[in-house]
């Protein structure tokens, strides 16, 4: 037989503050650990605060390239 009871809910580190954030259904804002946690890091990402490296593409011929045309 399966045991039919949930399982606990675990207690994780919010990623924007650091403090304890209840990972479960009940919290809304989960992995925060609240509504301004999720909105500081939502604008962090808006600002591009957060990237990812890239390194340029060295195939690309810039001098072949057809000029870019501007729309009005």
């Amino acid at each position: 037989m399966t045991d039919s009871k949930a399982s606990p809910a675990r207690t994780v580190r919010c990623p924007a503050c650091g403090g304890p954030s209840l990972y479960a259904s009940e919290n809304p804002f989960r992995p925060f650990c609240s509504q301004r946690c999720k909105l500081h890091d939502l604008g962090a990402w808006a600002n591009e605060s957060f990237r990812v490296e890239a390194e340029p593409d060295q195939g690309l011929d810039t001098d072949s390239a057809p000029p870019q045309t501007r729309l009005q």
